[in-house]
């Protein structure tokens, strides 16, 4: 059978750090505060005039150079992103430009912080069905963008940057011993929309909006939700947790990472943290951490690799990949 075997990885972070202190400045709170709840001590902030195509852009690239393949080869692009640089066209079409590409399929996903994984399920539907040969997968956010910084509850948790990774579309045996994508899960459930949600759109009031979320609505519902797609993406690989070696969360919150890790009885060196230094990407999260793990050598190949994250929608799920 084909399987999308992830051949390299990227990531980007723009210049600027935002320190905990640096906010305390500004808005009625302390380092001690955002630490103590969140486990964030700083995050990026893009530049003026930086976009999220630059930065999906520049991710994109390093994992061109990771996976040593020539951006020519590739021939789908999709970029998980709730924070485009327009409305349309996609931001995809513009890093596939920037990269030299002119043929294939670019396009944007969009699920919010379960973006990546989605994006990642996505591509791999289409090069499993055989009409597309190696696929660009990124997770790009420009989040200060659409932030309150007068609201202390959500102007301290996000940041920016993006996470790319090269997928290529390989015949295999089948067996669980496959590397590449094994299985993923999705999920979504409507009722919740309004818990973490941008109260602006072309369509509603034609402005872009701010980000507004009712934390312990979301904090409630995030540990259940992510263990269920967990579970559900073991169950249908007939893997259990005790067989992953690494689980790379969404970087949203440590204690919602540090309470799903709990319930499946892993380690915490086994979890790759790096909400500390980057704050909530959204979409970008998860390629950020895996590039991180990559880099310094913790993810090796054959390795089984846990992805999970949810977010507004609310949307969630699971991607379970041998490295």
């Amino acid at each position: 059978m084909i399987r999308s075997v992830v051949l390299g990885c990227g990531s980007y972070l723009p210049a600027r750090v935002l320190t905990n202190t640096e906010l305390a400045q500004t808005v009625d709170t302390s380092d001690e505060w955002i630490v103590q709840r969140t486990g964030i001590h700083e995050r990026r902030i893009a530049a003026d005039g930086e976009l999220t195509s630059d930065l999906s852009f520049n991710a994109a690239r390093a994992a061109l150079a990771h996976a040593k393949v020539d951006a020519q080869s590739v021939d789908l692009i999709v970029l998980a992103t709730s924070t485009p640089d327009q409305t349309f066209p996609a931001t995809a079409v513009t890093v596939q430009d920037r990269l030299g590409i002119h043929h294939g399929a670019a396009f944007d996903v969009q699920a919010v912080c379960s973006g990546f994984v989605y994006a990642l399920a996505t591509a791999d539907g289409l090069l499993r069905t055989g009409t597309h040969k190696r696929a660009l997968v990124i997770g790009g956010e420009t989040f200060s963008r659409i932030l309150d910084w007068t609201d202390r509850t959500t102007c301290v948790l996000f940041g920016d940057g993006a996470g790319a990774v090269v997928l290529d579309a390989q015949e295999l045996t089948g067996s669980k011993d496959d590397r590449g994508i094994l299985t993923s899960y999705l999920r979504s459930d409507g009722r919740y929309r309004d818990k973490l949600y941008v109260d602006g759109g072309p369509s509603s009031t034609q402005t872009v909006g701010h980000l507004r979320m009712d934390g312990r609505e979301v904090f409630r519902h995030a540990v259940g939700s992510i263990s269920e797609a967990i579970e559900g993406a073991l169950a249908r690989s007939g893997f259990k947790s005790e067989d992953i070696d690494w689980f790379v969360p969404h970087q949203a919150n440590k204690r919602i990472i540090d309470g799903v890790a709990r319930k499946l009885g892993l380690k915490p060196e086994q979890v790759v943290l790096t909400l500390d230094r980057h704050g909530n990407t959204s979409a970008a999260s998860i390629p950020l951490a895996l590039a991180d793990a990559v880099a310094d050598r913790r993810i090796k190949r054959g390795d089984l690799v846990m992805l999970e994250a949810m977010g507004g929608g609310f949307t969630w799920g699971a991607t379970l990949i041998r490295w």
